[in-house]
């Protein structure tokens, strides 16, 4: 990461930097709280190499997945069609500071979705609050603490559950909270190395329409 890299410049060369294949595994907060759900329309935002909405796709949602690099989206369009859920999986590039995908989701997740650059997130989750359907789900993951050899930079911030929170002004007349809750869970650096590392869990539900 360099001073003058623009956020697109900084996550283009990320992903074309790795060389570790996807896991294949998706986030495992995104499956305790919508496996079993009845599938509908799914927003994954900042979907890397799609593992989150390929297993949505299994699952029989219509998953769109959103990502500011087009090295990511390729990727994961392409893994989608290698495993026949091209027609279920869609990823698409983003800038989400700059527009949002249209519409209303019965599943918006965000799994981490924060960045050693410079970032609005407040302003794109309040975004994601309002693509929720009515009775429908807001799942976000995000880091708490950080593992000491993650990339750092000055926009780093690890929120409070508070303040994520407060982030989202939700209207309490139209939104039931599921869990608002820190879990802790060990790291694995790329040579090995280990960590205890904090998360924080919020999901919230949309209450349906009378």
């Amino acid at each position: 990461m360099t001073e003058t890299q623009t956020p697109q410049e900084f996550w283009e060369q990320r992903y074309q930097s790795m060389t570790r294949p996807p896991s294949g595994k998706p986030s495992g907060t995104l499956v305790h709280y919508a496996e079993g759900l009845v599938p509908g329309r799914a927003l994954d935002l900042g979907s890397s190499r799609g593992d989150d909405v390929l297993w949505l796709a299994g699952q029989g949602w219509l998953a769109l997945g959103v990502d500011l690099s087009q090295t990511a989206v390729d990727l994961a369009n392409g893994r989608a069609a290698e495993a026949g859920l091209g027609e279920r999986a869609r990823f698409e590039q983003y800038d989400l500071t700059v527009d949002f995908p249209p519409g209303a989701f019965d599943l918006v997740s965000a799994m981490f979705l924060q960045s050693p650059m410079e970032f609005p997130r407040a302003e794109v989750l309040r975004k994601a609050v309002g693509a929720v359907a009515p009775g429908g789900l807001l799942i976000i993951a995000e880091h708490g603490s950080a593992a000491p050899w993650s990339d750092q930079g000055p926009h780093v911030h690890h929120p409070t559950l508070a303040q994520t929170r407060a982030d989202l002004q939700l209207d309490a007349e139209q939104w039931d909270e599921i869990s608002v809750r820190t879990a802790e869970r060990q790291a694995t650096g790329q040579m090995g190395q280990v960590a205890q590392v904090i998360d924080n869990i919020l999901v919230f539900r949309r209450r349906p329409t009378a």
